[in-house]
């Protein structure tokens, strides 16, 4: 019983200490680093380094993991962190401080070298660590430029396509290290509610294309000098692709208004390429669609079909045609797919074959 005690006790010390990680990771990022010398500095690194070891002792353990997590969570004043940052701390904290401009000169000379030579080198540190660091501070400077005016191209525009490689690179380093597909779901949910919408939309609809071609690039041998696939860093087979298109699609289709206004920020051909590669998609749009089309009455004046509620995000009839044209233009599946869908609706409607009485008839006659 005394030694449960003190294993309580130990635990609960360990707890408290974790709560300090998002304090450190903000003062990191604060202008209170113009007071550090460079024995606080070694002391930021090594509280970096036993968060570190926390992680690698409690990985396999899944009680005390989760534990850990929660503590975490509980404490941080922002939703990004969880089990998985303790590993990441070394990284995080170097990044957050090379950042820094208020990081004293004394104090950044004494960070470059620890991270050029880390305590420990030559004895089974991780000789990759500051690979990582580099492509990571890269990233965020080659993300921070000035967007330019998007250019008419066939492809997503770069800054774009890098965003959707980074999501996909996240999920699948958080897949390695949760094993849990509820855990890697909670963090895309709280990384994407931090973009604004029509963003984190574009980032969505970019990784799901990214996840096919990476697909098909496997499938046709594609390989690199290495013998790995170009999209290996997010992409680990079909399968792992198969994986994180779930998660993608969970999100998506999981609320029935975020998925509205996707497709309303989606443009038309994007839409009908990703509803041509996977199928919880294409139901789900064809379903939208539907309900859109159905709130469209006609107008014998005007002599075409209008909006019942001009108040709501409804399709007009000539958004809602181009939409139905751009599916079947899509692969022969999706457009036999689209057709059916048309023909059942209209049998439904009272299979007119005139203009005007069904805006399904309509919608058959003109796509």
């Amino acid at each position: 019983r005394s030694n449960l005690r003190r294993q309580a006790w130990a635990m609960e010390a360990v707890l408290g200490q974790v709560e300090q990680l998002p304090a450190l990771l903000a003062i990191s990022r604060s202008a209170l680093v113009r007071d550090w010398d460079s024995l606080t500095l070694d002391r930021a690194l090594e509280w970096a380094r036993y968060f570190q070891h926390l992680y690698d002792r409690f990985r396999a353990r899944a009680q005390l993991r989760e534990a850990l997590g929660r503590r975490l969570r509980r404490s941080q004043p922002y939703p990004l962190l969880g089990f998985p940052t303790l590993g990441r701390c070394p990284q995080l904290l170097g990044l957050a401080l090379l950042e820094n401009r208020a990081l004293p000169p004394a104090a950044y000379r004494r960070l470059l070298r620890s991270l050029l030579q880390p305590p420990g080198a030559g004895t089974g540190s991780d000789p990759r660590g500051l690979e990582l660091l580099a492509r990571r501070k890269a990233a965020a400077c080659l993300l921070a430029l000035p967007r330019r005016p998007p250019r008419r191209a066939a492809g997503p525009e770069p800054q774009l396509q890098a965003e959707a490689q980074l999501l996909l690179s996240r999920l699948s380093e958080e897949g390695q290290e949760v094993g849990e597909a509820a855990g890697q779901l909670h963090w895309l949910c709280d990384v994407l509610e931090q973009l604004p919408q029509p963003r984190a939309f574009a980032v969505v609809a970019a990784a799901l294309a990214l996840l096919r071609q990476g697909r098909g690039t496997e499938q046709a041998g594609d390989r690199d000098r290495d013998g790995c696939s170009s999209v290996d860093g997010y992409l680990a087979g079909a399968a792992g692709g198969g994986c994180t298109a779930e998660l993608l699609l969970s999100w998506l289709l999981g609320n029935q208004e975020r998925f509205s206004a996707f497709c309303l920020c989606i443009p038309c051909s994007h839409l009908a390429f990703l509803a041509g590669h996977y199928s919880q998609l294409s139901r789900s749009y064809l379903d939208l669609l539907t309900g859109w089309g159905s709130h469209l009455l006609y107008d014998p004046l005007q002599g075409r079909w209008v909006k019942s509620c001009l108040d709501k995000a409804e399709l007009s009839w000539e958004e809602l045609r181009e939409r139905f044209r751009c599916l079947c233009q899509g692969s022969t599946l999706l457009k036999e797919q689209t057709q059916a869908a048309l023909e059942l609706l209209r049998t439904q409607d009272g299979d007119f074959k005139v203009r005007g009485l069904s805006v399904w008839t309509d919608l058959l006659m003109e796509v």
